[in-house]
């Protein structure tokens, strides 16, 4: 009896020290993401190299639960113009949103999730007044936030 408990409590550890691991991971993830969202709504390019790099290495620590955000950080790694990185946020975006939406947004106060109907497209951000990352300066107010439950 005394064996089984103990396994229990084991197994009850280990499924519980997953859950923060994840939310641990994930909430570097998004921390490294709006840096990106902040150089791409300022059109900026040269600095997300870095910030997409570290987002592939903390999202394959989420297993195949970061499978597509690791897919995404990697196309954006690789934009050579500011344009082709905007492309490449979009499935980014998608890929960290769901993430987020699966761990019930846990651990990711302050994070607003926005929208913008000319890209048809949904970022995060933490600002108070929209950024869109996808036209920067040209259209930096495009958009409006969502509830994202």
């Amino acid at each position: 009896m005394v064996k089984y408990l103990a396994l229990g409590v084991v197994a009850l550890l280990f499924m519980s020290s997953g859950v923060v691991r994840g939310s641990e991971e994930l909430e570097a993830v998004v921390a490294s993401y709006l840096e990106v969202q902040a150089q791409l709504a300022a059109d900026k390019a040269d600095g997300i190299k870095g910030p997409a790099a570290a987002i592939a290495e903390q999202a394959a620590g989420m297993g195949a639960a970061g499978a597509d955000i690791v897919k995404a950080a990697k196309s954006l790694e690789a934009a050579g113009t500011l344009e082709a990185a905007r492309e490449a946020f979009g499935p980014l975006s998608d890929a960290v949103v769901a993430a987020a939406k699966a761990e019930g947004w846990q651990g990711l106060d302050g994070v607003k999730l926005a929208y913008c109907p000319m890209a048809n497209r949904s970022w995060l951000q933490k600002e108070d007044a929209i950024r869109n990352p996808y036209y920067g300066s040209q259209m930096l107010t495009c958009g409006s936030f969502k509830d994202p439950r």
